[in-house]
């Protein structure tokens, strides 16, 4: 099947959903119109559909993700950390070390209330390239908005890791633990 033709519509979307399901690893906008021979913007499009149609799909900053059972980590927790952004790396670093997926970084603003930001990072090699796209940018980091202070969406595969997780943060200095 050598023949290259620009897909249309549902047919695309269709093809769109089948490449991310089958994908163990996220996939860019620019890789997805180059298989489907559409511009990135009608990928950005069509994946807004799909998420209307309840699609699982979320977009990290290393592509998109097909968020099928088998892709998520069964035990989640949200904790709340402060550091500056230089300190960025090291926190996540720490993090991935124990086995642990950075889903997300939320923030609340004085005026836009609770800001989240997908970051879908689980090894060494996505954080690096996650700090390289900030950098890249020139962009800041969502928790300069709140003066450093932020939360996480965490993931392992057990709450061992977790309680892990939490007690390095607390060595660290990043973890802001809240007394009942």
């Amino acid at each position: 099947m050598s023949e290259q033709r620009k897909l249309y519509g549902e047919e695309r979307r269709n093809k769109l959903l089948e490449i991310l399901r089958e994908s163990p690893e996220p996939v860019t906008g620019s890789e997805l119109s180059r298989m489907t021979h559409v511009s990135r913007q009608v990928i950005v499009s069509d994946v807004t559909l799909l998420k209307a149609k309840n699609e699982p799909i979320i977009a990290t900053s290393q592509g998109y993700i097909y968020m099928s059972p088998s892709n998520s980590k069964h035990y989640e927790r949200i904790i709340t950390c402060s550091h500056s952004p230089e300190q960025t790396e090291q926190e996540l670093n720490l993090l991935v070390d124990l086995g642990i997926t950075i889903k997300d970084v939320k923030i609340e603003h004085p005026v836009y209330g609770d800001l989240t930001a997908s970051i879908m990072v689980s090894s060494r090699r996505e954080v690096r390239q996650f700090i390289q796209r900030i950098a890249d940018s020139n962009a800041s980091y969502l928790s300069v908005l709140a003066n450093g202070v932020h939360l996480h969406t965490l993931s392992a595969d057990s709450e061992q890791h977790l309680d892990e997780a939490e007690a390095a943060l607390k060595e660290a200095g990043f973890l802001i633990d809240y007394i009942s």
